[in-house]
């Protein structure tokens, strides 16, 4: 990307978030769903279902499940509880998840633990006063895998570059992202989300997704976006989804 495409993106960025946990708990017995692709350059892909459920005023319960193009299905479980009451304009949040990733017909364990905050922008003095408001969220994420080693497939996708790797699970890797969403219209989001991440075999990364949202009929919502790797191993790669929340 052109250095001042990029800088421009950055600094939207900074003066405005693609399906990840919310701070906010979903309301008992609410429902969200999205199902969203993923394809870089080199044509990796990555193909997921994610889904949210209020179970109680201050637990909610996700699924994630997932196929990528090298050959590995992912699924998770997870339990999430706000940290707080509902009172004042932080909303602090942790989940454990736990699940399994099958490569080549083996499976291993996986285990995650994650802290989420979040603010809407009218508690933020910066952007109070932006028209159609908006919200800003952080998370930190650490995933561990169980060891699944085959080195003739290690050494076939590492040949193919290190962006192939990222489409495997790591035994160890920790991620943290910042989303921005702004409600530019009643029936348009646009959210930018930060995404650091430091895996065991491919080091530290950094990426920058930006996504429009628009309404299409009733709950269902459509996403179009673009991800593009700001530092590390990585390839450009666009996003199309499906949102659904009732």
């Amino acid at each position: 990307m052109p250095r001042p495409l990029l800088c421009l993106a950055l600094a939207v960025l900074l003066l405005a978030g693609a399906a990840s946990a919310s701070p906010w708990p979903r309301a008992v017995n609410g429902v969200f769903l999205a199902l969203s692709g993923e394809r870089d350059a080199a044509g990796h892909s990555y193909a997921g279902l994610y889904a949210e459920l209020g179970r109680r005023p201050r637990l909610t319960v996700g699924v994630e499940l997932g196929r990528s193009s090298a050959g590995e299905t992912s699924s998770l479980v997870w339990l999430q509880r706000a940290l707080d009451r509902g009172r004042g304009p932080d909303r602090w949040v942790a989940s454990l998840g736990l699940g399994a990733v099958e490569r080549r017909g083996q499976p291993m364990p996986v285990a995650q633990a994650a802290l989420g905050w979040g603010r809407v922008f009218d508690d933020l003095p910066l952007l109070r006063h932006v028209r159609g408001g908006g919200w800003v969220s952080a998370e930190l994420r650490h995933k561990l895998a169980g060891a699944l080693r085959d080195e003739e497939e290690m050494a076939a996708l590492a040949a193919r570059g290190a962006s192939a790797l990222s489409y495997l699970t790591a035994e160890a890797t920790t991620k943290a992202e910042v989303t921005v969403g702004w409600h530019m219209t009643e029936a348009l989001m646009l959210i930018h989300q930060l995404r650091l991440q430091d895996r065991e075999d491919t080091g530290f990364s950094a990426k920058l997704a930006v996504s429009a949202v628009r309404d299409l009929f009733g709950p269902a919502k459509l996403e179009l976006g673009l991800v593009e790797p700001l530092s590390g191993p990585g390839e450009r790669a666009v996003r199309l989804g499906l949102w659904v929340e009732f």
